[in-house]
């Protein structure tokens, strides 16, 4: 998962948690409003595909014998995309508990 994105989404979540709180920390609020949410969403999560997928095209490689890459490379690409999804995951879980704290909320 590409690092700034994931970096920028937390920075937007943390924006928005001390804007709600009335606490202000030192992030531009200029900054965080040009960024498209979606777009770096999407982003994030097309890289955490990408990660996979070239794990998967390695580990069938290695099996057929098709690459030059050793046991340690192919095992090295399926941990960075293991690692790459379980951050996803726990993104999603916050993204989550956010929009549940947010639908809780009285008007």
């Amino acid at each position: 998962m590409d690092k700034s994105g994931i970096e920028s989404i937390l920075a937007q979540l943390q924006a928005a948690s001390s804007t709600a709180t009335g606490a202000r920390k030192s992030a531009q609020p200029e900054e965080i409003s040009n960024v498209d949410f979606g777009e770096k969403l999407k982003a994030a999560v097309d890289q955490v595909n990408n990660t996979q997928q070239s794990a998967g095209e390695l580990t069938i490689a290695f099996a057929s014998g098709e690459t030059d890459k050793n046991l340690h490379e192919v095992m090295i690409s399926l941990q960075k995309a293991d690692i790459s999804f379980q951050s996803m995951i726990q993104v999603r879980n916050k993204l989550v508990t956010a929009y549940q704290e947010i639908m809780r909320m009285q008007v």
